[in-house]
């Protein structure tokens, strides 16, 4: 099992995985659903510069969009990594944003990729990462409290979680 960041990811297999997702499923947002091949590739090159942090608009952060690759070598999802908050961010998205494809679902993919993100987020420094979850989606917070979460606080549409990345990390998000 792998991340590979989107834009080292073979295209046309990315392009197909971004496919399979709506613009938006209970709380993961897609905004290369639709897209022809052609303006998917800008989008991806797009990818690469944000998590460069180059040309962001007003109040974005760095944040990297990773392919998770299986054992086989099938590409099973996509896991966002926002490097760091800002006060919308800190009270609402967070850190990390996943999805995993439906013919993938149930597999352990989320959990695993989940454990992986959360690797790359203690290599920036995340001592904690921040999450949320629609209260529709249990499988998904089942996934979080498998990874060590704990839920922070909720409104009515999501709980908001919390995970321990801590391993020796220096900064504070």
């Amino acid at each position: 099992m792998q991340l590979i960041e989107t834009w080292l990811a073979d295209r046309e297999r990315t392009f197909d995985l971004f496919a399979k997702f709506p613009t938006e499923e209970t709380g993961f947002e897609n905004p290369a659903a639709g897209m022809s091949r052609e303006r998917f590739a800008a989008y991806v090159q797009g990818l690469r510069d944000e998590a460069l942090g180059i040309g962001l608009p007003e109040g974005w952060v760095p944040a990297t969009k990773y392919i998770l690759v299986n054992d086989e070598g099938e590409y099973v999802g996509i896991f966002n990594l926002r490097h760091r908050l800002t006060d919308f961010l800190r009270e609402g998205p967070g850190h990390i944003g996943y999805g995993i494809a439906h013919e993938y679902r149930g597999r352990g993919y989320a959990t695993a990729g989940l454990k992986l993100t959360l690797a790359k987020a203690r290599e920036l420094g995340i001592r904690e990462a921040y999450l949320c979850v629609h209260k529709t989606n249990p499988s998904s917070l089942a996934v979080q409290r498998h990874c060590g979460a704990r839920i922070d606080h909720e409104d009515e549409r999501e709980y908001y979680t919390r995970i321990n990345t801590s391993m020796g990390s220096t900064r504070d998000e």
